[in-house]
């Protein structure tokens, strides 16, 4: 499994091709780098949460004296986790104030490591890190080998790009993808919803759907705008954020297919029940409403975090 360090995968070409067109200031999940991103907002819901005892006395005692937990974070674009300001900086987003506001009910410190997306689920799994961040579905796939704790409801949707005029509205169907190219991140619900479906084509008489997949973000944008692909299948929130940014020429064509996203542990951790106190605490004393409201992301609100909770379907 490559680890490469942010920085390092920053400086493919197709990154590379990315930065004077669009300005891109960020790498990370599901892909890589944010697109004519601003600024991050200057609140901060953070810098007021404290421990909570009895949250975190849920905690491992090796934990609890350690005082310490390791996180594979996926830093991808906004609003869920970028560099505003280059990556010799602290990332921002909505998944690094929730890890950080979490953390903080707890008692502990993170020990944040960039990771490609791809690569984080396998790592938990070997011990690498102790929980992974990075928009993470839950599937019925994903919780047979992991187990999550939820803190936002997301999922799966498409976007363009702007100036086509292909889809008249939102897609509903992956049979108005027959014949397209679509554009998608490696290791992701979108490539395996993809692939398991891509027989719908054939059944309808249909020519195929072909699907390309990219291990970062700017890569994929790049070959939405220079027309090798036809369209990005990527997170709601994600694609919705891109969509509002000038820069970066995309039209967003709605969801897809919502799905609950959650923190991610190797099977049997003995951290989701902490976890699960922490988020929820978080709902109840207003700071998640507050981190949501920050990062734009309140429609995508959950009334209480829950540990593996099915697929929606």
């Amino acid at each position: 499994m490559n680890l490469r360090p942010i920085s390092t995968r920053l400086r493919s070409t197709a990154a590379l091709a990315l930065l004077p067109l669009l300005a891109l200031t960020a790498c990370g999940s599901d892909g890589i780098a944010a697109v004519g991103a601003s600024s991050a907002p200057t609140d901060d819901p953070v810098a007021a949460v404290h421990k909570v005892d009895a949250v975190a006395t849920l905690l491992p005692s090796g934990v609890r004296k350690s005082g310490t937990l390791r996180v594979g974070s996926s830093i991808g674009f906004p609003p869920g986790a970028y560099y505003p300001n280059g990556t010799d900086k602290a990332p921002a987003g909505q998944d690094i104030d929730l890890a950080d506001a979490v953390a903080k009910v707890l008692g502990v410190r993170l020990e944040r490591q960039d990771a490609s997306f791809e690569t984080i689920l396998p790592a938990l799994g070997s011990g690498k890190y102790d929980f992974g961040t990075g928009n993470f579905g839950v599937t019925s796939d994903r919780l047979k080998t992991m187990d999550f704790v939820t803190y936002i409801n997301d999922g799966q949707g498409f976007a363009v790009k702007k100036g086509n005029t292909a889809f008249k509205s939102k897609v509903t169907d992956l049979t108005e993808l027959c014949g397209l190219t679509i554009g998608t991140g490696a290791g992701t619900t979108f490539e395996a919803t993809l692939t398991a479906q891509k027989g719908v084509c054939a059944e309808a008489g249909r020519k195929p759907y072909d699907v390309k997949v990219y291990s970062e973000n700017a890569a994929t944008l790049t070959a939405l705008q220079q027309g090798r692909i036809d369209v990005i299948m990527s997170t709601i929130n994600g694609l919705r954020h891109q969509a509002a940014q000038p820069a970066s020429q995309t039209t967003f064509l709605g969801e897809f297919h919502r799905l609950d996203v959650g923190f991610a542990f190797k099977k049997g951790s003995p951290l989701t029940k902490a976890f699960q106190a922490a988020v929820n605490e978080l709902i109840g004393n207003g700071t998640y409403a507050r981190i949501l409201a920050k990062w734009g992301t309140s429609a995508s609100a959950i009334d209480a975090s829950r540990i593996n909770p099915p697929e929606h379907r």
